[in-house]
This record gives C-alpha cells, sequence and structure tokens, in this order.
C-alpha cells in the first residue's frame, strides 16, 4: 500500500520537472518541446551496433518482472496454507518451504535486476558518448556561415544537456518503461485471476483518479520550463558579465550589474516558488486519491474475508498485484514524461546533425601541382561576394586580381573595404557568388578542403591561444613536428625568449585563451605557428598589430625571414609595415581602387597617400 501511494505521488510530482535549458540560447529555442516520440528513430543507428546487449538487458528485464510477480503469490500460499491452516509440523514445514522459495526469488530478482542495470547503464553512457562524438564530429566541419546564424553556446548546450536527456532514456528511462509494462499487464491478470469484481473496481476508481492529476500535472510541467528558464536567463547574464569583468570594472558599473544580476535571480525564486507550490498541492492531491482509493477498495475486500467469499490469502495477493500495478502506472507516466522531454531533445540533436555545410570537399578532388620553390599563385577574377547574414551589403564586388609565386603583396584600406573578407575567401570559409579564386591555377572548389588549407598558413588579427602549454601551442600548426622544429619556429617569431623565461618554459601552461600572456607575446605565438606549418601561401592579418616597437622590430625581420620563398599576402593598418612590399592593393567598398608601391601611390594622391597623410605628418598629399 505504501509503494503503491509513495510511486504514484512521486511519479506525478517528478515527471513535471523539466530538464536545464542552454544558458546562451534564446528562450523559445530554449524550451523543450514536447517532441513527438517517433524521433526516436532518428536514434538507431546509434542503437544498432549495440544489440546484443540489448538483448542481454531485455532477457535480465523479463526474469526480473517473472520474479516480482511471483512474490505474491507466494505470500498466498504463506498465508492461506501456514498461517490459516491448522497448527501442525505441515503447517511450519509448508511456511519453512514459502520462506525459502520467497528467498530464492529474491536472489534471483536480485541477480537479474542487477545485470539489468549494468547492462542498460552502459548502453546509456555508450551511446550517448557515441552521439556528442558525433554531434561534434559533424559541428566542427560546418563553415562559418552555421556559427552567423547559430550560438556556439547552443551547440554546447545540445552537446551536453540534450545528450544528458537521451541517456536518461536509453540507460533508464527504456528499460523501466518495458519491466513497467510486464508488471502491468502481468499483476493486470493476476488481480483478475484473484478477483473479477475488486479489480474492475480498483481499475475504474484508479482511471477517474488518475486524469486530474494528470491535467493539473501539465501545470506544474509548465511552470517547471519557467522556472528553468529564468534560471537559464540568470546563467546567460552572469557569463557574459564574468567575461567582461574588465569593461565592467573599468566603466565602475559592479553595482549595476550585481543589481542587475539580483533582479533576475530573484524573479527565478518568485518563479520557483510558483511551480513549488503547485507542486505541493499535486502531491497532496494525488496521495489523498490515490490512498483513498486503496483505502475503497480494501474495505470491500476485508468485508469479502468476514463474509466468507475470500481468503485472507487472496485478499493479501491482492493488494500486492494492486500495489504492483499502480507503481507501474505510476512508473509509466515518469517514463512518458522523460521520454517526451527527450523526443524535444533528439529532434534538437537530429536537427543539428542535419545542418549541411554549403562548404564542402568535392567529391573527386583535383590535387595541386607540385610545390614550386618560391610559393604558390593566387588569382581572383571577377569576385562578388556577401555574407550570408548580410545579404544587402556587398563586401566584395567584381573584383580581379592575381598574385605572382613569391610576390609579397600588402592589402590596404579603410575599415570595412574587405580585406579581411579576402582571407576568409581564400581559406574558402564562404564561397563567392560570382567569380572563381584559384590556387596554382586549380579552383579552390575543386580542392579537397584539407589540401586547400594545408597550402595556407594565417597569423589572424584576433589570435587564438588554447588551454595547453607553450610547446603544444605553437605545435598547433603542424601535429607532428619535432620540439627542436618547434623552438626553431619560436626563435623566428621571436617569442624562443619570452617562453625560456616562462616558470615551465615551453611546458608552461598559458592560461585560458592565453591570458597568462600580453597582447605582442599572444601574437608571436601565433606567428610561429603558422611559419612551423611551412606553407606555400602566408596571410599576415595585421600580424604586428599587438606588438610594441622592439617586438616589431624582431617580429618584421623574423617575418621577411619567412617571406623567402613563399607568397605572401599582408593586410596592414599601420603602413610601416607594408612599406616593403612587392606591390600595395588599396580597397575601398569591396573594390581594388589603387595599385602600385609605397612611393607610387603617394604620388598618386589619392586613398593611399591620404591613408599615409594621417600616419606620417610629413607625406605631402596632394589633392
Amino acid at each position: 500500500m505504501k509503494t503503491m501511494t509513495t510511486n504514484t505521488a512521486n511519479t506525478m510530482t517528478n515527471s513535471t520537472t523539466a530538464s536545464p535549458p542552454s544558458a546562451a540560447a534564446p528562450t523559445e529555442s530554449r524550451q523543450l518541446k514536447k517532441g513527438s516520440l517517433a524521433a526516436f528513430k532518428g536514434l538507431m543507428p546509434f542503437l544498432l551496433p549495440y544489440r546484443r546487449q540489448f538483448m542481454m538487458a531485455g532477457i535480465a528485464l523479463v526474469v526480473a518482472a517473472g520474479s516480482t510477480l511471483a512474490i505474491p503469490a507466494a505470500f498466498k500460499q504463506m498465508i492461506d496454507l501456514g498461517f490459516g491452516g491448522p497448527a501442525g509440523s505441515k503447517s511450519i514445514q509448508h511456511v519453512d518451504l514459502v520462506f525459502l522459495a520467497l528467498f530464492a526469488v529474491a536472489t534471483v530478482l536480485a541477480l537479474a535486476t542487477a545485470a539489468r542495470f549494468y547492462t542498460v547503464s552502459w548502453l546509456g553512457e555508450r551511446v550517448t558518448a557515441d552521439i556528442r562524438s558525433a554531434v561534434y564530429r559533424h559541428v566542427v566541419t560546418q563553415s562559418p556561415e552555421f556559427f552567423e546564424t547559430t550560438q556556439t553556446g547552443e551547440v554546447l548546450s545540445r552537446i551536453t544537456t540534450d545528450t544528458t536527456l537521451i541517456q536518461a532514456v536509453v540507460g533508464t528511462s527504456i528499460s523501466m518503461a518495458l519491466r513497467n509494462v510486464l508488471l502491468f499487464l502481468g499483476g493486470l491478470v493476476m488481480l483478475f485471476v484473484t478477483s473479477v469484481k475488486l479489480s474492475s473496481i480498483i481499475i475504474g476508481l484508479l482511471v477517474l483518479t488518475v486524469l486530474p492529476i494528470v491535467m493539473f500535472g501539465r501545470r506544474v510541467r509548465k511552470l517547471s520550463r519557467d522556472s528553468q528558464d529564468r534560471i537559464a536567463d540568470a546563467s546567460a547574464m552572469a557569463g557574459e558579465i564574468l567575461n567582461a569583468m574588465p569593461t565592467v570594472q573599468a566603466f565602475t558599473h559592479e553595482k549595476v550589474e550585481s543589481d542587475r544580476f539580483g533582479t533576475s535571480v530573484e524573479g527565478a525564486f518568485l518563479t520557483a516558488m510558483r511551480r513549488i507550490r503547485a507542486r505541493a498541492l499535486l502531491t497532496m492531491i494525488a496521495i489523498v486519491l490515490v490512498f483513498g482509493t486503496i483505502v475503497f477498495v480494501l474495505w470491500l475486500g476485508a468485508h469479502a474475508v468476514i463474509e466468507g467469499t475470500m481468503t485472507g490469502g487472496d485478499l493479501g495477493q491482492f493488494i500486492l498485484y494492486a500495489s504492483i500495478v499502480a507503481g507501474s502506472i505510476g512508473a509509466l507516466s515518469e517514463v512518458m514524461g522523460e521520454a517526451q522531454r527527450a523526443a524535444g531533445a533528439t529532434e534538437r540533436l537530429l536537427e543539428l546533425m542535419s545542418a549541411k555545410s554549403r562548404i564542402e570537399s568535392p567529391a573527386q578532388p583535383l590535387a595541386l601541382p607540385p610545390r614550386a620553390a618560391n610559393g604558390a599563385a593566387l588569382a581572383l577574377q571577377d569576385v562578388t561576394f556577401n555574407y550570408p547574414s548580410r545579404p544587402d551589403t556587398m563586401a566584395l564586388e567584381h573584383l580581379s586580381l592575381e598574385i605572382k609565386p613569391g610576390e609579397t603583396v600588402a592589402v590596404v584600406g579603410p575599415s570595412g573595404a574587405g580585406k579581411t573578407t579576402l582571407f576568409q575567401l581564400f581559406l574558402r570559409f564562404y564561397d563567392p557568388q560570382h567569380g572563381t579564386i584559384k590556387l596554382d591555377g586549380v579552383d579552390i572548389t575543386r580542392l579537397d578542403l584539407h589540401t586547400l588549407r594545408d597550402a595556407i598558413g594565417i597569423v589572424p588579427q584576433d589570435t587564438v591561444i588554447f588551454s595547453a602549454d607553450a610547446m603544444e601551442n605553437i605545435r598547433y600548426g603542424r601535429a607532428g613536428a619535432t620540439d627542436a622544429e618547434v623552438i626553431q619556429a619560436a626563435k623566428l617569431a621571436a617569442a624562443h625568449e619570452f617562453i625560456e623565461r616562462l616558470p615551465q618554459g615551453y611546458q608552461s601552461f598559458l592560461g585560458e585563451r592565453g591570458v597568462r600572456l600580453s597582447g605582442g607575446q599572444r601574437q608571436r605565438i601565433a606567428i610561429a605557428r603558422a611559419l612551423l606549418k611551412n606553407p606555400p601561401l602566408l596571410l599576415l592579418d595585421e600580424a604586428t598589430s599587438a606588438l610594441d616597437a622592439e617586438s616589431e622590430r624582431l617580429v618584421q625581420s623574423a617575418l621577411e625571414a619567412a617571406m623567402v620563398g613563399r607568397t605572401t599576402v599582408i593586410i596592414a593598418h599601420r603602413l610601416a609595415t607594408v612599406q616593403r612590399a612587392d606591390r600595395i592593393i588599396v580597397m575601398e567598398d569591396g573594390r581594388i581602387v589603387e595599385t602600385g608601391t609605397h612611393a607610387s601611390l603617394v604620388a598618386l594622391g589619392g586613398v593611399y597617400a591620404n591613408l599615409a597623410a594621417l600616419q606620417f605628418h610629413n607625406v605631402h598629399v596632394v589633392h
């Protein structure tokens, strides 16, 4: 009786708890929708490799369910033939046998339950690990266009929170559902075998009892989702502010942000209290209704025993089977709630897995010609491009450019002119809407992406330092490089000396995003990484922008040495870094407006001359 009441009450309350949504995702996408169970079909490729383990779990499950259903029958025998029969040695012997049988059944139940738990838990962990790996493997192949419209926090939420829900279903809920279906069907049959009249009454009353509980449970589920959303909002706010603490403190907004977070947390608390009140009321209703049903049926059964139409063993057996049936109904309701949330999570994961990158390697890629001694040739022919997230703004317009092997070309121009966009197209992060880009005479869309990007080294404007030591951060340029090659690249990038001064030298952990380094030191790590790659085409996007005068001199000298034997394209706002380039390309509004050397462009008196005049006060600009 206690089991029946507790299981049902806990089920109706626990099944209403929503899973934590992504803190970074928008509210509308953050709520896990009550998905269709058909979504689980998408998990079949992950489940089929483990058919044998599922069969083993199924066998253990059937044995455990059968053992559970045998216990009430043993109790009936014990009551009717042991306690209810005449006193004597036979009665005592019968009781002894019944207790031995009970212990044997309990042992079988324990072994089968342990085997089932181990197997399904292994399946849950294994399948979840496979799904996480598959999703991550798919996401890292997506082009930057994907990340323009998808928040990183939401992707992480799907890989962690959503897969955890699926783990609960695969590792627990499927097994629980099948077990409780068997217990429900077996218990229901045994109820009718024991007493058709009482069985009909209790089933009718339980249906009437469960309906209002389920209806009210939906309200609690909605409040649970609202509560999780408010918590997620507060978490998102905290994450944003903690990542911008220098700015917050520089503008003395500590109190403002604390108050804002406090308001958000208070809102989450009030929403949680509404959920708690509703859940407490639901628990009370569930216990009163379920317990009332049980008491009423037991009252009828007690009268039947007194009247002689039922034995005490029959009534005891009936109570136990009723508890099993009620408990299984409650457990199935809980499993259904978890399954619906997991179905929503599955839909989100499958949606992520179905995202198809527009940038893919061709089915039959071409090979690059043998590497020339002096670098790679690069050509753009009538290239027009706009970013997918800004379809009405042209980033490049009818741009044509040829760069010879071994040539050093500087690209300058005001912000927004399209300089960095050029690098994105060279690396084929995007494809132009019109025109072609060729590397050594081969259209880059005909090259395997790895072949193309292996031929290009880049030092980006925003340096990325990984949470690893200095050695591994530089070795990111070429995974198979030896320690000696890494150190040589660091020396070329003027990074060796400051790395040696770190507490553990090249084994020093650089901190998350390189927080233990200055901006100039991070820049030199990135330059060393590109030099270690030793590509025929080198792209430098403001490679010396974060360096002081002394470091810039050292790095500039190293870069000039590194440019020998390769083609180099440099983006720079500081014109002092590009004066020795073979050619300077001046861009404005996505077009090439001027081409020439530093001296010829200054003499021209155009865009470059105006830019130079702002940086070199002694330059006379002709108007």
